[in-house]
């Protein structure tokens, strides 16, 4: 049979009783559309329920499936012990999906869970589905540090395995909204949390997956979303198929968002391969960037693409103008993928004998030593977003007033330490983010005795 049923839920604790006491009042439109789809799952008798979980075990560059015949789990975290469940795990399914990974080098797979206790995340949805129906296995799954492409790409492989199975299987993918919707929440208010939430219901609404892509990771963050991840897997379990949407519930009273909907596959629809078409889409900007790239950026480029396929330093090439080769200065070269960060080096004051040699160096650097990523494979080049940042010398400031987050970097030094941001990053907007972020990469303290220096830069994309 494969995915009959998706649903989008949120997992706050206080909407159980016993850990609310009274509290879960405040959301009962929420309550009432999750008891709804607890009466739509107990119809559709699925054989199994896949769970993705913004708290299970969760990895930068992996995703987790939990392993073993069962788990257990309570809510004594949330002053609730006597709320226990235990569930049987679908290990058939569980191996199938992690051989297939295995089998195509998918970073997914059963490494590294030591306690087998669920989290909260999967425990709310199963509170409410289990009180109508409990002859099913459930598939618990992590999130990962990876772009939105790629769970996406995760839901697909979620998809194969369901369908090679035979399997009934009804996807849950559980998170919140935005944690920043008031002011008297736990979490404050930021102007992005409500356009989050009015986007993603939205989006979600509509079945209008392809759009989930469109959300700027800094956005996300700025939103303090919970479940984006896990509503793309969800996408992607459903790709190529007509999809009834239908949308139960929204509530932000609590000053955290809470959204419910349900997805409804029909049938095949060719037009709904929304990974292809990303991908597409990217392939033909990417291509459209280059051709306008200057020579500073196809000299990285050249540099990183010859790197990691060949293993080898390249020369300074013929076209390089001029002034890349009278020149000495910093430079750092950074590397996008699908417009998350994948790498980026350089250097704040010269230490080659020329600019093109600066920029070849820093290059092969930000695709091989950034110790945040692993090395860029060569499948992954046609996809690199590549810019350069010249940087002038450095000069001592007496004071931060003195900086300006979209004109200058900064450097702070404490005695050997050194912490640099470059100027003008999505999501720094004040100055006190600029040099607490720089603090933070140099590992230096709050409180410290810090030096400051601010330099400018000419930006090459």
């Amino acid at each position: 049979m494969g995915v009959v049923a998706a649903f989008m839920v949120p997992h706050p604790p206080m909407i159980v009783p016993a850990v609310g006491h009274g509290s879960e009042k405040q959301v009962e439109k929420t309550i009432e559309s999750y008891e709804r789809v607890a009466d739509e799952i107990a119809k559709l008798k699925p054989e199994t329920i896949i769970i993705s979980s913004p708290h299970s075990v969760m990895y930068s560059d992996y995703f987790h499936i939990s392993p073993g015949v069962k788990a257990t789990g309570s809510f004594a975290e949330f002053g609730a012990p006597q709320v226990k469940f235990e569930v049987k795990y679908d290990a058939e399914f569980v191996n199938l999906l992690a051989n297939k990974a295995m089998g195509t080098g998918f970073p997914a797979g059963c490494l590294g869970e030591k306690k087998r206790e669920l989290d909260h995340g999967t425990m709310v949805p199963l509170w409410f589905i289990t009180k109508k129906y409990t002859d099913f296995k459930l598939v618990r799954t992590g999130l990962s540090g990876f772009d939105l492409l790629k769970h996406y790409e995760y839901g697909m492989m979620i998809k194969e395995a369901a369908s090679e199975l035979d399997r009934r299987v009804v996807y849950v993918a559980s998170g919140d909204l935005s944690h920043k919707l008031q002011s008297y929440g736990p979490y404050g208010f930021a102007e992005e949390g409500p356009v989050y939430d009015e986007r993603i219901m939205d989006v979600c609404s509509r079945a209008a997956f392809g759009e989930l892509f469109d959300f700027d990771e800094n956005f996300c963050n700025k939103a303090a979303e919970c479940g984006h991840k896990s509503f793309v897997i969800m996408a992607g379990a459903l790709d190529g198929l007509d999809v009834e949407a239908k949308q139960y519930s929204h509530e932000d009273v609590t000053g955290v968002g809470y959204g419910i909907c349900s997805f409804m596959p029909l049938g095949p629809d060719d037009d709904r391969h929304f990974l292809e078409k990303r991908l597409e889409a990217e392939d033909k900007l990417l291509k459209e960037k280059q051709e306008k790239s200057d020579a500073y950026v196809k000299l990285a480029r050249a540099s990183a693409e010859k790197y990691v396929r060949e293993r080898k330093v390249l020369e300074v090439p013929d076209w390089v103008p001029k002034e890349m080769l009278d020149t000495k200065a910093g430079a750092f070269v950074s590397v996008h993928k699908f417009g998350s960060l994948r790498g980026c080096i350089g250097t704040i004051l010269s230490t080659r004998k020329n600019l093109a040699e600066e920029i070849i160096r820093n290059a092969i650097s930000a695709v091989s030593q950034d110790n945040r990523f692993d090395p860029v494979e060569v499948d992954e080049l046609k996809w690199l977003d590549i810019n350069v940042d010249v940087l002038s010398e450095p000069e001592r400031i007496e004071s931060e007033e003195q900086l300006d987050v979209k004109r200058y970097g900064v450097i702070v030094r404490s005695g050997y330490k050194q912490g640099l941001l470059l100027p003008d990053l999505e999501g720094v907007d004040t100055v006190e983010q600029q040099i607490s972020i720089a603090m933070r990469k140099g590992g230096i303290t709050p409180g410290s005795n810090i030096d400051l220096y601010r330099f400018e830069v000419v930006r090459h994309y």
